[in-house]
């Protein structure tokens, strides 16, 4: 059952997104009937292809959650995500709360930078980055 911010938060997402955000929507939806949901593309960011949904991020409120320690959590998250993570979801970053937790603070923290560099940068050995030659 698709609660209205569950509906607010796919809006607000840009649509349905991709193949594997849609993917991971249902799953989550469905293994854990979260009250609000949010799927983050952070592929773009990585310096991957065009398309490639590889890194996302999660923000799940469900009463699943309920009494259960953060690393359970997101126990029940990968475990609902166990096919995408062994296969094309490379890197995922979880949120997972109550719905009580969510109702005294309904903010996400922002995503983490991306430590891993991208195409378009080069590490020196020092470990300054550097726009690639072309990219500045």
């Amino acid at each position: 059952m698709r609660g209205p911010l569950l509906a607010a938060a796919g809006e607000a997402m840009g649509g349905a997104g991709g193949p594997l955000a849609r993917t991971i929507r249902a799953k989550l939806t469905a293994a854990l009937q979260p009250t609000h949901l949010e799927v983050r593309d952070d592929s773009p960011r990585h310096g991957g292809p065009p398309g490639a949904e590889t890194h996302f991020g999660v923000l799940v409120v469900s009463g699943r959650f309920a009494g259960l320690p953060l690393l359970q959590r997101h126990r029940l998250v990968h475990e609902a995500l166990r096919a995408e993570l062994a296969g094309p979801l490379h890197a995922l970053q979880v949120i997972a709360r109550t719905p009580e937790q969510w109702q005294s603070d309904p903010h996400a923290p922002p995503a983490p930078p991306c430590l891993g560099g991208s195409k378009r940068e080069q590490r020196h050995r020092d470990g300054e980055k550097e726009a690639a030659p072309g990219q500045q």
